[in-house]
């Protein structure tokens, strides 16, 4: 469960940016569907790193990004039915994914 390193190196940065401040109250992370990361995961790991920090009464809030792909055919951009990325105007396959793929912290709330 790769998760948990991740909620680590997550905590890790949130707590280097919260220098100087005695609570954290959130953590915000974005997660694309394409990330390889599962959010549920994420909730549970989370529960467990942040025992015996700043962070212990904190709550993780994660924003999943769906998948959007760009069809260079029509201009499009579209969320994908399947997993085939068809284009639901031109009906071409999309190569070029917008987004979906993000891992990342988006917001820390401290005092």
């Amino acid at each position: 469960m790769h998760e948990v390193s991740i909620v680590q190196k997550a905590l890790e940065i949130a707590l280097e940016q919260a220098q100087g401040a005695t609570k954290i109250h959130a953590l915000k992370l974005r997660v694309g569907e394409l990330s390889g990361v599962v959010p549920e995961a994420l909730e549970f790991a989370f529960e467990v790193v942040v025992q015996g920090t700043i962070a212990s009464e904190a709550r993780l809030e994660i924003d999943r990004i769906p998948v959007v792909c760009h069809c260079s055919t029509c201009n499009l951009d579209f969320q994908p039915a399947n997993l085939f990325y068809e284009c639901p105007q031109c009906h071409q396959i999309s190569i070029d994914i917008v987004c979906g793929r993000e891992l990342e912290i988006a917001s820390l709330e401290v005092s």
